[in-house]
């Protein structure tokens, strides 16, 4: 795992100026780091902050250059499936301990050129420099969990995993990108930007998720390599086939990721996602004599829960549940007293280099990094995308389709079977199911009279910026997430399109820079995803059991109280205002300045945020965790401190 740079002159008789590869890795030497290497040549500076996570990266020299090739790579990338590449690349048996993923990422470009991202499983962002050709190129994993920045002008090309680098360079001015906000305000979910290619500064861009660039002759291309959505069905013989198959493929994922000369943590919740993680991890550790640290977030011991019942702030009993089941003694509860929302939005800030909208987990999320790494962990487990991969299956949803589709017999034996596990009335359900059937109609009369969300951004700059033309182009809701539309065709649009995975990889990524460990999610790896998209509907909800794919493999892996619950959820953050609560006179005032700043109102809307600031002058009521009054004040007063950077 490393932080890459580098600047590459388009004139090659035009030396990079040293001065320029100090002042980056500079801005990089405040990170943890096993060692510091850089290349240059000519017109050529590239270098490497290497932190040591997989036993194959120990003692490698980053930036690697191959004397054979004439070519050098850079590269932040943990690779899944080095057997396979070993063999398909001709690697001598003796060698495939040793040899390190960047080089192998290297063979692969030497073989495939362009297409050999399209070869590789894992988590990655690399650049390569090819001296023959004087050609630069450089790709970005599927879902994007390594971040890869760049900028072009007349004269370079500059690349590097973080933003802060770049504007040590001389040439390049710290400038607000208004294209890259206003689709930031406009769109009131958690998805912060349509286009996959922007960043908050500008003249700055990313690497897309699934997507490599090339650098010749002073242009710069970007084409996508693949994506995660997968069109192939799967037809097996049985339901006891597609368990067996699941459960191969999910398991590789799982102890693909365990790689790791340090220690081995994972995030445990209450769920069924990141506890079949644990579950899985732990069984393969223990035949190496090692432990799975677990990391699991609770509440602080004087909160008090609000909830009515089917939601689960404090998950501590159901994760005892679980790590009793699966046994070990490396468990660490954490309360992170002392910790909010509101006193970590600087650290944060500098954390993201950019503004963020789940200021509600936000304190815990860095928390896990900052506790993990006390224990010497190298890598850090999580089922993050779990609910759209291994634990897909919404019963209600499934009964819509069955509606749609006037399968009738099969709904109204899943409906007794439903009813039954939940103790409620089957026909009570229709209504529902019935809007969910027909989402298009539903989504139309119930909106038709009044717009589908509130947003904040100023009109006259939203008419500017030409920002609701753009929402429509992309069929996108304003709220986030997906235009309406039957829950499998949202589902797959969603792997497909690469707006979604920036928002929470940029800050996986950073953390794992900063805290010098790899956070990694078997739920999100590429065989998984394609599988799971290619697995029938039928598997996915069974005899009233929501999720049930996912449920019926992990038989043996969690105990019966956790694998099959339905009527439980954990609502993680639910405590942020109780946290905050000390805090609220100091936010009332600052949201006052916020309120009267001009330069923040040229992009804000006041209004809105005047009538949701009456509500906070009110004082804090801890049992309102879900009040949209406070959550639009901190989401924007996180972007007023933002922008108060370029006023």
């Amino acid at each position: 795992m490393s932080a890459i740079a580098g600047v590459l002159n388009f004139d090659r008789h035009e030396p990079v100026n040293p001065e320029y590869g100090k002042t980056m890795m500079a801005a990089l030497a405040h990170f943890p780091s096993d060692d510091r290497q850089v290349f240059l040549k000519d017109n050529v500076f590239i270098g490497c902050h290497a932190q040591w996570v997989t036993p194959e990266s120990i003692g490698e020299k980053q930036p690697f250059y191959d004397y054979d090739l004439q070519m050098v790579i850079t590269a932040d990338a943990i690779l899944d499936n080095r057997k396979e590449l070993c063999e398909r690349l001709g690697v001598k048996k003796y060698d495939r301990k040793q040899i390190s993923d960047c080089q192998l990422i290297l063979l692969a470009y030497d073989k495939w050129g362009r297409d050999c991202p399209k070869h590789l499983i894992g988590d990655f962002a690399f650049m390569i420099w090819d001296e023959k050709k004087q050609k630069a190129f450089g790709a970005r994993d599927l879902s994007g969990y390594r971040t890869l920045y760049y900028l072009k002008n007349d004269s370079c090309f500059v690349f590097c995993t973080l933003l802060k680098p770049f504007f040590s360079l001389p040439f390049i001015d710290r400038k607000l990108n208004e294209s890259w906000l206003a689709e930031y305000l406009a769109i009131t979910g958690m998805i912060d930007t349509l286009d996959a290619a922007s960043t908050p500064y500008q003249s700055i861009n990313q690497v897309p998720p699934s997507h490599s660039i090339e650098i010749e002759n002073g242009a710069v291309s970007i084409q996508r390599y693949g994506s995660l959505y997968s069109t192939e069905q799967l037809n097996l013989k049985s339901d006891g086939e597609y368990i067996e198959a699941f459960t191969e493929v999910f398991t590789r994922a799982v102890n693909d990721r365990l790689r790791t000369h340090r220690n081995v943590g994972s995030q445990l919740s209450g769920g069924l996602d990141s506890g079949s993680v644990a579950s899985i991890a732990a069984k393969k550790l223990r035949q190496s004599n090692k432990d799975l640290y677990t990391f699991s977030y609770i509440p602080p011991k004087d909160f008090e829960d609000y909830t009515k019942g089917h939601m689960q702030p404090n998950e501590s009993p159901s994760i005892n549940s679980t790590l009793s089941f699966i046994g070990g003694k490396k468990h660490h509860f954490l309360d992170f007293e002392g910790k909010d929302s509101f006193s970590i939005i600087n650290e944060m800030l500098e954390d993201m280099e950019m503004p963020y909208k789940f200021f509600e987990n936000s304190f815990w999320l860095q928390g896990m990094f900052e506790e993990a790494s006390k224990h010497d962990i190298g890598i850090l487990l999580n089922g993050d995308r779990g609910n759209f991969t291994i634990s897909w299956g919404s019963a209600l949803d499934y009964y819509g389709q069955l509606l749609r589709t006037l399968r009738w017999p099969r709904l109204y034996q899943e409906l007794n079977h439903y009813s039954s596990i939940m103790k409620g009335k089957r026909l009570g359900l229709l209504p529902l199911i019935s809007k969910l059937a027909y989402p298009k109609m539903n989504f139309y009369l119930e909106t038709r009279n009044k717009p589908v969300n509130h947003s904040v951004i100023n009109h006259e700059f939203a008419g500017r910026m030409q920002i609701q033309e753009k929402l429509k182009t992309h069929q996108f809701a304003q709220t986030g997430w997906l235009a309406p539309g039957t829950p499998s065709k949202s589902r797959k649009k969603l792997l497909n399109d690469l707006y979604p995975w920036n928002y929470g990889n940029t800050l996986t990524a950073k953390l794992s820079i900063k805290h010098g460990l790899w956070k990694r999610d078997p739920t999100n790896d590429s065989r998984v995803v394609q599988f799971c998209l290619s697995v029938p509907d039928h598997q996915f909800v069974q005899k009233g059991m929501d999720r049930a794919l996912i449920r019926r493999s992990m038989k043996g892996y969690l105990p019966d109280d956790i694998r099959l619950n339905q009527r439980v959820r954990g609502a993680q953050g639910l405590d942020w205002v109780h946290r905050a609560a000390p805090h609220w006179n100091q936010l009332v005032e600052e949201s006052k300045r916020m309120l009267s700043d001009q330069f923040f109102t040229e992009y804000v809307q006041p209004a809105p945020l005047q009538q949701a600031f009456k509500t906070l002058q009110q004082g804090p009521n801890v049992k309102k965790g879900l009040d949209p009054d406070y959550r639009l004040i901190m989401r924007n007063l996180i972007l007023y401190r933002f922008l108060k950077t370029f006023n």
